[in-house]
């Protein structure tokens, strides 16, 4: 079985800017250039706030046990389906999860296996 990864990366404005540039330059002569795709933060505080514990846990139950629905993934977690729902949409525009409509219901979906962090110093 393939492991599924999420890469998340920490990296200045600054160095964001410099990697664009540095793929405009080669498209620009003809060059490929690798897709590269991931979930980025400019700092680590901006990352702790959105990857919480609550929401980590969340992630791996939702890995684990594949809720049906929201609500039910509210029972599992014990937590407040207004806050379940608030962390589930902030994590879906960030990409790291998906919500699938199924009938009258929500799904919340996770496609990887593996969270692979990186920091730039």
């Amino acid at each position: 079985m393939k492991i599924k990864k999420i890469h998340i990366e920490i990296k200045s404005l600054e160095d964001t800017i410099r990697e664009a540039g540095k793929t405009y330059e080669a498209l620009s002569k003809g060059k490929g250039v690798k897709k590269k795709s991931g979930v980025y933060f400019s700092n680590v505080k901006d990352m702790r706030k959105a990857l919480t514990e609550k929401r980590l846990t969340m992630l791996k139950i939702i890995k684990d046990r594949k809720p049906s629905s929201i609500y039910e993934l509210a029972k599992i977690t014990g937590r407040d389906l207004k806050n379940v729902l608030q962390d589930l949409s902030y994590l879906n525009q960030l990409g790291i999860i998906d919500i699938v409509d199924s009938g009258n219901k929500k799904v919340p979906e996770v496609h990887y296996d593996v969270i692979s962090f990186e920091v730039a110093i």
